[in-house]
């Protein structure tokens, strides 16, 4: 069997050049020698196929270039998109995006958070499925922290990209009314473990101020499962003219059951989405739904904790990302 062939060395590029293997370092890294040197160094090293060795460099930094990236539920089309984002910008300043599950699962979201910081992650991205936990605090002492979409409440994050669910939801709620209905279902993913999350708050909240009769149902991001769900809330005894849904994932179910009982999205049952996805507008009819600007949200994300692991000092630690609603043939009046 052929050995593998030998590892060419920082040493030996630099008895190729006639430098310090030190010089060498930072010729490769950009840092403390001439435009000219650096660029003699780099030479040399394509020309003895030189690859820095991960683990070496890691033990010399501290760092390993890998980001945590923690994702609340990857069912969900359009968090399946935004962390694909979120890879890409890192990825463009030389951070590795290492993407976790969590399924939906609060315990297993915080399993796979501390496993992400045993394996030495230099930072963790996370959009979280049990903002208010208590263990965000302690993982927050340990590494760089940067949430996207809720606030971790009890933790000092390194930044935060945060959806402004309270405005979002006003101004879904507001528009349903003003098209006459009165009752509204909502579908939420948000487990009955974590009753508290703040954008089923807010709906609560919303609704007394309007005098809407509103009901949450729980309700998983995967399409059959979402479909289960809608069918059931479809063929209730009084359904309600409106369904809000927590995501565009959920609005397909209710689409797909609409379809399997004979009713029609936007004539017999109106349907509001959250996130716009691009194929809520290609739909029959297109989705109304709520965008936040995810090309913006994945940028700042990967900004905030970049900035984090370098040490640097940002201006902006919180992000509030503002809803923009994009009305389309999915709720009518009634």
């Amino acid at each position: 069997m052929a050995r593998p062939a030998k590892r060419t060395t920082l040493r030996e590029v630099a008895e190729a050049t006639g430098l310090s293997t030190a010089a060498v370092s930072y010729a490769l890294r950009g840092k403390q020698v001439s435009k000219e040197t650096e660029e003699r160094v780099r030479r040399a090293a394509a020309e003895l196929g030189y690859e820095a060795d991960p683990i070496a460099r890691a033990l010399a930094s501290g760092r390993t270039s890998m980001v945590g990236v923690l994702a609340g539920d990857l069912s969900d089309l359009w968090q399946q998109q935004l962390m694909a984002a979120i890879g890409r910008e890192l990825l463009a300043c030389d951070r590795y995006a290492l993407t976790v599950d969590a399924g939906g699962d609060p315990h297993r979201e915080l399993a796979l958070a501390k496993q992400l910081r045993d394996q030495r992650v230099d930072a963790l991205l996370v959009s979280p499925v049990d903002p208010s936990a208590e263990e965000w605090a302690a993982l927050a002492e340990a590494l760089p922290i940067v949430a996207v979409g809720d606030s971790l409440q009890k933790a000092r994050t390194a930044g935060q990209v945060i959806f402004d669910n309270r405005a979002g939801i006003d101004a879904v709620l507001e528009y349903l009314y003003g098209l006459g209905h009165r009752r509204v279902t909502v579908l939420t993913p948000t487990r009955p473990s974590t009753p508290d999350r703040p954008a089923d708050v807010y709906v609560s909240e919303a609704a007394g101020r309007l005098g809407l009769r509103t009901e949450l149902v729980p309700c998983p991001q995967e399409l059959g499962e979402a479909t289960a769900v809608a069918r059931r809330v479809l063929e209730g005894p009084r359904p309600a003219t409106a369904v809000f849904c927590f995501s565009d994932s959920l609005a397909y179910g209710v689409y797909a059951a609409a379809a399997e009982v004979s009713l029609e999205v936007g004539r017999d049952v109106s349907v509001v989405g959250f996130d716009d996805h691009p194929v809520s507008r290609v739909l029959t009819p297109p989705l109304t739904t709520v965008g936040w600007g995810q090309a913006g949200i994945a940028a700042e994300a990967a900004r905030l904790t970049v900035a984090a692991i370098e040490g640097r000092r940002v201006r902006r630690k919180r992000i509030l990302c503002a809803p923009r609603m994009s009305e389309r043939g999915s709720a009518v009046r009634v």
